[in-house]
């Protein structure tokens, strides 16, 4: 369901903890396994859709706030989607882009003029119509300097204004091209004028009870517990389009053991699960007769970001030997069960942009040991931590607190370090106060992931205007790496924003400000009395799913 076109922060070490349905992020449709095309055979088209019933699932961290502009995670992306309209939405098998708010567009032969002619009966859930005015006051908004969006913000800079031609129609202008244009201006969540253009946007009342034009409202946020989204009684699509469920329940569940304990007893339709509990529990015939199992690469990988910042971690050479002393191959088949492809640039593996042929840093500990010492990096004082200059080589690392597999990995990695003279502390905190401490750049190391979105624009996270606010958390500074990400992005030829990426990719390589760890598949089991299961390109895509009428569970309880 999410439309999330931006690159967004999320927890992200194993093949079951977060979903990404229907996020068509990337170019290359994927091949489901054998499972996940039994799915879409059995739960294709064979039995028309029935209307009713809930879905619940599982949030594995709770987000801190719920705004289309200044969210930016993937917890939040799941439920805004719901939520919020854009003028446009995409074919979850082809990618295109087709109408939704907007009938019909234009787009002028320069590329510097978008035209987009709205629908004259959407309304917001309030059951205020939306018109121009709104489109204008979200992208106004957004570009306010006082807005706290850096992540959305550097996809609109070439974009000089938002004209209203009529109450239906508007019409963007740029000063120069940019080959995400349509994209952008088309995917941006649209937000009523009259409920948030007053007060605080940032820190606005309504970032707990969100307002939109989308097909469900939020009827229930319990801090910790749950969210509840239930049908928009004055959504605008009311034949065609909208989605089946009554009712949409995200339960927050920390614990990995305690969500898969729900899911086996009913409690819970779907999640993503671990492949440790696919391979140990998830084998067992009575699982098998209550679930159908969906198992395909996704759009997002992990990895650790070294904040350059710091004076151990500024050096190259050490960047390197932290990277040659993970065992990506190990975690691979011990904690993932092989499940995982492990990456090494920050494009996703199967794409036309993944640099195939890049140089790969292999777990090699003697080789990393003499690039400390030939660094100048060596245990002066015999106490069993290199040092240089005064100074020790020790960091800290955070990580989420809510899913053990990465602590299982850091673990791992913390000893290999200790072996080769490295001290590395490791922090565990909630999910929120995470993104705090990234965001404020007050960190050492991170372990995160990112989830990618349809033909990725390095810029969001890699552009050195992005360091010392925005995505580039690490503060990768290249000049080299900024003009080729800068030419990309007026390209309208793909094979020349390949051949300009994949020599960007060859200087992050060298840098290594991350050390790219891999990209898990999705496991995901989904109660059998669910249908309308597809698997598209990056994903399933829960607008098409339904229970038919006489396998409905929640019928008495909505009724009631």
């Amino acid at each position: 369901m999410t439309k999330r076109f931006v690159v967004i922060c999320v927890i992200f070490f194993v093949a079951g903890t977060v979903l990404f349905p229907g996020c068509f992020s990337g170019g290359q449709p994927l091949v489901p396994s054998e499972n996940s095309t039994k799915g879409l055979t059995e739960f294709g088209t064979s039995i028309a859709p029935s209307q009713g019933d809930w879905l619940i699932t599982r949030l594995s961290a709770e987000m801190p706030h719920l705004n289309p502009i200044t969210s930016t995670d993937a917890y939040s992306s799941l439920v805004l989607a719901w939520i919020f309209d854009g003028l446009l939405d995409r074919n979850p098998q082809t990618l295109e882009l087709i109408p939704r708010v907007a009938n019909r567009w234009e787009v002028s032969e320069d590329h510097l003029s978008y035209t987009f002619y709205l629908r004259n009966d959407v309304c917001f859930s309030d059951g205020h119509p939306l018109t121009a005015k709104d489109v204008k006051f979200t992208f106004d908004k957004l570009m306010d300097p006082t807005t706290d969006a850096p992540h959305l913000k550097n996809y609109y800079m070439d974009v000089e204004s938002c004209e209203i031609i009529d109450d239906y129609t508007v019409r963007y202008h740029c000063k120069k091209p940019y080959y995400q244009h349509a994209v952008m201006l088309g995917l941006l969540e649209i937000l009523p004028e009259h409920i948030y253009g007053q007060g605080d946007f940032n820190n606005h009342p309504n970032n707990r009870k969100p307002i939109g034009s989308g097909p469900y409202i939020l009827s229930e946020w319990q801090t910790g517990l749950q969210l509840v989204l239930e049908r928009n009684p004055n959504y605008w699509r009311k034949n065609e389009g909208q989605p089946y469920f009554d009712r949409i329940v995200y339960q927050i569940i920390l614990d990995d053991n305690a969500s898969f304990l729900k899911l086996r007893r009913g409690d819970l339709d779907y999640m993503a699960i671990r492949p440790e509990d696919w391979i140990r529990r998830g084998q067992s015939e009575t699982f098998q007769k209550q679930f159908n199992m969906f198992i395909y690469p996704r759009p997002a990988y992990n990895y650790i970001g070294w904040n350059t910042r710091n004076p151990v971690l500024k050096e190259k050479t050490v960047r390197h030997a932290l990277t040659m002393l993970l065992n990506r191959q190990q975690i691979i088949e011990r904690l993932y069960y092989g499940m995982a492809e492990p990456i090494d640039s920050p494009f996703m593996p199967g794409t036309p942009e993944y640099h195939s042929e890049i140089k790969r840093w292999n777990y090699n500990p003697e080789e990393a040991k003499l690039l400390l010492d030939r660094s100048g990096w060596i245990d002066h004082n015999s106490d069993g931590i290199r040092d240089k200059d005064g100074r020790d080589l020790a960091f800290e690392i955070m990580t989420t607190n809510s899913n053990p597999i990465a602590e299982k990995i850091l673990t791992v990695y913390q000893e290999d370090l200790k072996r080769a003279g490295i001290n590395m502390q490791i922090r565990q905190m909630e999910w929120a106060s995470l993104l705090e401490r990234v965001d404020a750049r007050n960190f050492d190391a991170v372990l995160m992931g990112w989830q990618m979105p349809p033909d990725p624009d390095p810029y969001q996270v890699w552009h050195s205007s992005q360091a010392e606010k925005g995505s580039n958390y690490v503060g990768f500074i290249n000049e080299e790496a900024d003009r080729l990400i800068e030419q990309a992005r007026v390209s309208f030829d793909r094979e020349e924003r390949i051949r300009l990426y994949r020599r960007f990719q060859e200087i992050v390589n060298d840098e290594q400000p991350y050390t790219f760890l891999m990209a898990p598949k999705a496991i995901v089991a989904v109660d059998k009395r669910v249908h309308g299961i597809r698997v598209y390109p990056f994903g399933v895509y829960e607008k098409e799913w339904f229970v038919p009428t006489d396998l409905q569970r929640y019928v008495h309880a909505k009724e009631n």
